[in-house]
C-alpha cells in the first residue's frame, strides 16, 4: 500500500468511526430517536458518499505532491464538479430506501468547497512531507503542531457536519416530524459537531503521542 492509499483508508476509518460515534449518540437524543430509522439510512449512505469524494482529493493532492505542483484553485473546482457526479449515483441508490433527498447547492457549495480546498492541502503537505520522513503520523507532525492538526481535524468535520445538516433538511419525514425539521437538522448538527470535536482531539492526542505509546 503506497502513501496516498494508506492516507485515504486512515480518511475511511475516521469518517466511517465519526458516523457510528454520531449514531450511537443520536439512540439517545430525543426527538432524534424518533426519526432514527430514517436518519440511520441516511447517515450511512452519505459517509459512503463522502469516503468517495474525499479519496478524489487525496488522490489529487497525492498527484500534485508527485509532480511539485502547489494545489490551485483550478483543482479545487476540478474537484467539486466530480463530486457532484457522486452525488448523482448517490440519489439514484436512495430510491430504494424511506428517504427522499434534493441536494441544495447553493448552500453546499461554499462549505463543500472549503472542505475540498482543506483537504487538498493537508494531502498534499502531509503526502510531499511523507517522500522524506518514514511514516504517516512523522509525516503529519513535520507539517502541523498537535494544535493546528487537532484544528484541521475539527474544521474538516465540522463542514462535514454542515452538509449533512444541509442535506438532512430534504429528507422525508414522518408527517408528525416534518414541523419539527429545522430543529431536528439543528439537533443532528449539535449531535455531529460535539462528536467531531472529541474524535479530533482522541487523534491529535494519538498522533502526537510518543511511538513507544502510541496505539492508532
Amino acid at each position: 500500500m503506497n502513501h496516498v492509499q494508506a492516507m485515504a483508508a486512515l480518511n475511511r476509518k475516521v469518517l466511517e468511526v465519526y458516523s457510528r460515534r454520531t449514531t450511537e449518540k443520536l439512540r439517545t437524543v430525543m426527538p432524534l430517536r424518533m426519526a432514527l430509522p430514517r436518519l440511520e439510512n441516511f447517515l450511512a449512505m452519505n459517509v459512503a458518499k463522502e469516503v468517495q469524494k474525499d479519496t478524489l482529493v487525496i488522490r489529487r493532492g497525492g498527484e500534485d505532491a508527485a509532480l511539485g505542483l502547489q494545489p490551485s484553485v483550478a483543482a479545487a473546482g476540478q474537484l467539486f464538479d466530480a463530486t457532484k457526479e457522486i452525488d448523482r449515483a448517490f440519489l439514484a441508490r436512495t430510491g430504494s430506501f424511506p428517504v427522499g433527498i434534493l441536494i441544495p447547492y447553493d448552500e453546499i457549495a461554499p462549505l463543500r468547497t472549503q472542505r475540498i480546498d482543506k483537504l487538498l492541502t493537508a494531502a498534499y503537505r502531509i503526502l510531499e512531507a511523507g517522500r522524506k520522513v518514514r511514516g504517516s503520523r512523522s509525516a503529519i507532525r513535520s507539517v502541523y503542531s498537535r494544535e493546528d492538526f487537532e484544528r484541521l481535524l475539527q474544521d474538516l468535520l465540522r463542514l462535514y457536519a454542515l452538509e449533512t445538516r444541509a442535506l438532512s433538511r430534504s429528507l422525508s419525514l414522518p408527517r408528525l416530524l416534518v414541523p419539527l425539521r429545522e430543529g431536528l437538522a439543528k439537533s443532528l448538527y449539535e449531535v455531529m459537531n460535539d462528536t467531531a470535536n472529541r474524535l479530533a482531539r482522541e487523534l491529535a492526542g494519538c498522533v502526537y503521542r510518543p511511538d513507544r505509546l502510541a496505539r492508532c
